[in-house]
Formats: structure tokens, sequence, C-alpha cells
């Protein structure tokens, strides 16, 4: 669950003509900076397209280097191996996405039941994006290529993470059963990638679902979720002082 809404080559030259129109004083640093950063995305976007199109294998940083321009070196400055590289613009989207979408867990809002409907629905949305079910299986195909599977499940784990303290929260409010919050958040992801997304990835079927399907899955995702994670029976009340017992009671029917 936890790889578009890509930050293109255009977007950060129009942000930084941007910049240098403004009456703010830009040292020499930043300017440094801006430029590296414009570049670090020119790298981006042409490997993630060449690693679409020709696979790990077929795509060298001599050719990526002949596309974005400068010299290997620029490129290793920016990532230490090919590897590295294939690993960042593969998640750059996912991570980019995840950064307005986990906005959807808010614990201070009391009931979690929405917050993991909206935030399951927009995942869904984007990881069975036709796009983003190519990427996946490319993810899929080289993770035993040299640590590369270790590498993208360090940056999925980080990820993770944040949806983890979400649900560590929960629990610590009685909205949830106490329990391992990271194991939960796996359990969570299994769930909402297992209705469409694994279908899609075994060309099982072909077609991207609609927001109307991926709502209704994202539903009867965290529709056994919170079974799975209801609280106990006996009355526990939130720290909000909401009453656990029954938002309990409807998963447990």
């Amino acid at each position: 669950m936890y790889g578009t809404v890509r930050y293109s080559l255009g977007n950060l030259i129009s942000l930084s003509r941007k910049m240098y129109c403004t009456d703010q004083f830009l040292t020499e640093s930043d300017l440094h900076v801006n430029r590296s950063d414009i570049k670090r995305q020119a790298i981006l976007d042409t490997a993630y397209r060449l690693f679409r199109a020709q696979g790990f294998a077929k795509t060298s940083i001599a050719e990526v280097t002949a596309q974005v321009g400068g010299s290997k070196a620029t490129i290793y400055s920016h990532f230490p191996s090919k590897e590295e590289l294939f690993v960042e613009c593969m998640m750059a989207a996912l991570e980019n996405y995840m950064s307005g979408t986990l906005r959807h867990l808010d614990a201070s809002r009391g009931d979690p039941e929405d917050a993991l409907r909206n935030f399951g629905a927009s995942v869904l949305n984007f990881i069975c994006s036709s796009e983003q079910v190519e990427v996946r299986r490319l993810m899929i195909a080289e993770a035993a290529r040299s640590g590369t599977g270790k590498l993208f499940f360090d940056k999925i784990t980080a990820l993770r993470s944040q949806v983890s303290s979400f649900l560590a929260t929960c629990m610590a409010s009685g909205m949830l059963r106490r329990d391992d919050p990271d194991l939960a958040a796996d359990h969570l992801g299994a769930l909402l990638e297992a209705e469409i997304l694994e279908p899609l990835l075994l060309h099982v079927r072909e077609a991207a679902p609609d927001e109307k399907e991926t709502a209704l899955a994202a539903r009867r995702a965290v529709a056994a979720f919170l079974r799975a994670y209801a609280p106990a029976v006996p009355l526990i009340k939130s720290a909000a002082g909401a009453d656990a017992t029954l938002f309990a009671s409807q998963y447990l029917r």
C-alpha cells in the first residue's frame, strides 16, 4: 500500500523564476541549492521514464547522463548508485502523494472510521492507477537485484510509521484495542490492497477502478480492520470522553 503527483522539471524551473523575480534577497548558496534541486529532479524524471520503458538492466547511468546533460559524477553526487536512483525515482510519486493523503489521519477528530475510509480511498485511487500498477510490477521484478528490495522496504516502512502513529494514538485513547500498531498498519494495508490491487497486478483485471469502486473497497477493508481491532466490550472512556464501547459495538455484531 505504502509507489503521479510528480514535481516535473518545468514546475521547478517555474518556481525558480518566481523566486528570482521577488524582492527577497537570495544568497549564492540559495541559488546553488535551487539549481541543485532542479538538476536532481531532471535526473529523477529522465531515469523514471527510462526505467519504465526499458527496465533496470537495459537502462544505464551513461544513458541518463546523455539525456540530462552533465557527467556521471553529477548523478552520483545525488544518488550513490544506480540501485538507489531506481528506488528514488520509483518511490518519489508515492512519497509526494502520501504527504497529502496522510492528512486524513487526524486522531484529534475522534472517530477513526471516517479518517481511515478517506485515507483508504485516497490510497487506492493512487496505487490502482495504470501507471502505479506498472511501477509496482517493476519494483517487484527488480527487488532481488543488489539489495534493491531492502531499499524499497525501508522507504515503505518509513511511510508506514506515520500510519502506525495514528493507530497507536487511537489505541491509547481506547478507540482501538491495544496491540502492535506497526502490525496493525500492515494489516490495514493488506486489507486495502486485496480486493482491487492484487487482481490488477496479476492481470486478472485490466481496467483501473473509478472513485466509486475504490470508496466501496476502502469501506469494506476498513470495516474488516475495525472488527479485528475493536476495543474490548467493557466500558472504556477515551481521552476525549467518547464512549469507546459504543464504537466497538458497531463492529462486534
